[in-house]
């Protein structure tokens, strides 16, 4: 039987075969190079479903073999690698000063990736749309010269994402019931490939969880460190977004009664004392000049400059205690530091570790790390790409051309 989010029902024969076609995919991802033996002997497959799964996954083009190997007991074996060279997935970050977009094969190889200056507070969600469209085209162009099909195209938002895809609230970009993935889809005139609308650090997450170094790793929480700051969660081993997909939202945990005004409205938040407008005197809008803030505030404390190190100490232990509460709420293996926040990590961590340990209940902060990512300012858009790819894990195959 296979279980729905109803009441269970029988599963047909094509159910069973996408789904062990979804566990060799699978296998073959995080194992290659294998075999067809490897695959049998470590997913309980008998040796002839094996074979025609593979032989159905060569056919799409998604397994390739790589010849023999002899550095095995027994008979020389033919290996399998992820091939995926006819696809694409894309992903779109979309943010207060910028959109992102990347475009990764089935391994995760980036095929494109663009940063373009986006005034999104200073505009609407139409024109928002449309310029969104716009890039997204051009991807699909770039993908198409390439001879590669478009598996789909996830959008990750800084806000509260209903499970349908809609927008409920962008603060920092002034939105409110937006309807993102209905009007893009309509935008793009039907594009042939799923379009799907997420939270920016829920999508941070999954690209951290799928090709960051702390892969794999079953309890992590990413926080975005842009205009605002959210969380992405992942707990054994899956992304959790809450009963209705708002889940994450730690930037808005109230920190200081008497503090900063937040652009949510409330005083005190966690992002208004801790995210990059508590850095620095006032955020732009153009992403070059927040940089180059930031290259001045990074030049200045590497100088010892009191005042500047005195500010990324406050920022720091005020992050500290929102990372604290998701230590002793989920117990996370580790926590990445996103964004603004890696260039600065070399005077922000001490005072976030700190403060996290003093705050913990649990012995050592219980085991939580805090890095910075290595992924870059893309990390959501790669995330939105990994969203796709994760589907396709799951069984969603491309078709036989």
């Amino acid at each position: 039987m296979i279980t729905s989010t109803t009441d269970p029902r029988p599963a047909d024969f094509a159910d069973v075969r996408a789904t062990n076609l979804a566990v060799v995919l699978r296998f073959v991802r995080e194992h290659a190079p294998c075999s067809r033996a490897d695959i049998a002997a470590s997913t309980g497959l008998n040796k002839a479903t094996v074979s025609s799964l593979v032989a159905d996954l060569i056919d799409r083009r998604l397994v390739r073999e790589t010849g023999l190997t002899e550095n095995r007991v027994g008979r020389p074996a033919t290996m399998l690698v992820l091939d995926g060279s006819p696809y694409a997935a894309i992903g779109i970050e979309i943010n207060v000063d910028y959109v992102t977009a990347v475009a990764v094969d089935l391994s995760g190889e980036r095929l494109l990736s663009w940063r373009r200056s986006f005034p999104g507070a200073a505009g609407t969600v139409g024109q928002a749309m449309a310029t969104v469209a716009g890039i997204v085209r051009r991807v699909v162009s770039r993908m198409t010269k390439q001879e590669r099909q478009v598996l789909g195209l996830t959008v990750g938002v800084p806000g509260l994402i209903g499970t349908d895809g809609t927008v409920r609230i962008a603060p920092n970009l002034g939105w409110r019931d937006a309807d993102l993935c209905g009007d893009l889809t309509k935008a793009l005139r039907d594009p042939g490939f799923p379009v799907q609308v997420d939270n920016d650090a829920n999508l941070a997450a999954l690209a951290e969880h799928r090709f960051g170094p702390h892969a794999g790793t079953a309890n992590l929480v990413y926080l975005t460190g842009e205009i605002g700051v959210g969380a992405g969660i992942i707990l054994d081993g899956r992304l959790r977004r809450g009963g209705q997909g708002y889940g994450g939202e730690i930037g808005h945990i109230q920190l200081d009664p008497l503090g900063a005004e937040c652009r949510c409205g409330r005083l005190g938040c966690l992002e208004a004392v801790a995210g990059i407008g508590a850095v620095l005197e006032h955020a732009t809008i153009s992403p070059a000049e927040v940089e180059l803030e930031l290259d001045e505030v990074v030049r200045l404390a590497r100088g010892g400059d009191p005042g500047t190190l005195g500010v990324l100490d406050t920022v720091g232990r005020n992050l500290g205690k929102g990372v604290a509460v998701l230590a002793n709420l989920l117990n996370p293996e580790v926590v990445i530091l996103g964004g603004y926040y890696v260039p600065l990590a070399p005077w922000l961590l001490p005072a976030v570790e700190t403060e996290t340990r003093g705050r913990t209940i649990a012995p050592d902060a219980g085991g939580c790390r805090v890095v910075a990512s290595t992924l870059g300012y893309g990390a959501a858009a790669l995330g939105g790409a990994a969203r796709v790819l994760d589907s396709v894990d799951s069984g969603r195959l491309p078709r036989i051309s």
